[in-house]
């Protein structure tokens, strides 16, 4: 490859014409850092007609994406198809199979085929793109921290999310509101399921643990919630208590195993987290011997995604090399994925109840039951006969007594509709 590497792109949406426009208007300056020129020889996708705004004139066009792995001319594949099965997983299993080095940007196939990959002999695939997007936070685990003890990772890792909570926050709007505004922008999908339920945090989330903690791919571990249920009430009371709501993926070692959980979790304002607005993405990495490490920047897009998928494209040309997950497959340690009923910490609960005496006290003889106490308790006024917000912070607990709590009170008559639970998180 000292002549050159060679590049076939299969999938040329906004990240791939992104790629190919990145090598191209850089090249200079991407050759000098690669040692050699990186140019794209051949591309597959399903409209050839479609404009992409960047010339395809004199790349060879494959119709079959799985074909640019037998392609003679390619040196190194770049899968940019997205999705854990089909096209994509097969792309790369034949490029593995024809002994060709992957790029990639795609977190579902990572998290959930990241075992059996790494289970191939010789298997070279690169993906920092794969998690926020132009923020190298996998080079910074694998590489730049690689000795260090990682005791926990938390981060806004969905942009989409974090746009919504933002707008929600700033504006007093509510979610259905917002959530039509993104998609009409073009910052949501017309079906933005896998945004905000939850499940792309949860496939970053699931990579950075395995890395982090030198252990399998634990995607189906990963407990999962997304923003629905969020109100611009929640939001309001969040602020009032000295808190942002954002929706965190956090990985941490306890003494029991490791915790990966994706939720909708209050952040107080002095964290680095609380002030990371729009679309933007940040990390949270706590790390011995060194401390504390933010990262933050755009986590998605044609411009930041095309800079990590070109980073190692330059890595490979330069020979750097490093295990794909941290570690060697053979070396990683299964430790136990600890349940989500097991988490201990503090939490907000709000209610909605019927203003009349004695109601205050069956809420927190319930609680009293759960072994749950109270930190504070916030109500605004008085409107005797109607439904109103109480507010309460409990000290630490356990998430099995919360949940068992919050269904006893959906059953009091004075309980108007289901309470909301956030949990606290001080990253």
């Amino acid at each position: 490859m000292k002549d050159g590497l060679s590049v076939g792109i299969a999938g040329l949406g906004t990240v791939g014409a992104g790629v190919l426009r990145l090598l191209r208007d850089n090249a200079d300056l991407i050759a000098a850092r690669a040692g050699c020129r990186i140019t794209v020889v051949a591309v597959a996708a399903r409209d050839r007609a479609r404009d992409r705004g960047v010339s395809l004139d004199g790349l060879r066009w494959h119709d079959d994406a799985v074909a640019l792995a037998a392609d003679a001319a390619v040196d190194v594949v770049v899968e940019l198809i997205g999705g854990s099965d089909g096209t994509a997983h097969e792309l790369v299993m034949a490029a593995l199979e024809a002994g060709k080095p992957v790029v990639t940007a795609n977190k579902a196939l990572i998290a959930v085929r990241g075992d059996e990959i790494t289970a191939r002999e010789g298997a070279s695939v690169r993906f920092e793109a794969a998690v926020a997007g132009g923020i190298p936070v996998i080079k910074a685990l694998r590489e730049g921290l690689a000795a260090n003890r990682i005791g926990g990772i938390a981060g806004i890792f969905n942009g989409t999310c974090n746009y919504i909570l933002s707008r929600m926050q700033a504006e007093r709007l509510d979610f259905a509101t917002v959530l039509a505004d993104a998609q009409a922008q073009g910052y949501a999908e017309a079906d933005p399921s896998f945004d905000i339920d939850g499940i792309d945090t949860a496939h970053k989330l699931a990579i950075l643990a395995a890395i982090a903690f030198g252990r399998p791919v634990a995607f189906g571990s990963v407990h999962v919630e997304g923003i629905r249920g969020i109100s611009a009430l929640d939001i309001g009371f969040a602020a009032e208590l000295g808190y942002r709501i954002k929706l965190l993926g956090i990985a941490r070692a306890t003494e029991a195993g490791v915790e990966t959980r994706v939720h909708p979790a209050m952040v107080p304002l002095a964290s680095p987290l609380a002030r990371v607005d729009g679309v933007h993405n940040a990390v949270v990495i706590d790390a011995d011997p060194v401390g504390q490490v933010v990262l933050q920047g755009r986590g998605a897009g044609a411009g930041p995604t095309a800079s990590a998928v070109v980073a190692d494209l330059i890595d490979l040309a330069r020979g750097r090399a490093a295990p794909m997950l941290g570690v060697p497959h053979e070396a990683r340690v299964a430790a136990p994925s600890v349940p989500m009923w097991a988490h201990r910490g503090a939490y907000f609960l709000r209610l909605m109840v019927v203003d009349e005496p004695g109601v205050i006290a069956d809420v927190t003889a319930v609680l009293r039951d759960y072994g749950i106490s109270l930190e504070s308790m916030l109500q605004h006024g008085r409107s005797p006969g109607d439904a109103v917000a109480v507010v309460m912070v409990t000290h630490e607990t356990g998430e099995a007594a919360m949940t068992a709590a919050l269904a006893r009170l959906a059953t009091l008559p004075a309980v108007q509709e289901p309470p909301a639970l956030i949990r606290i998180e001080i990253a």
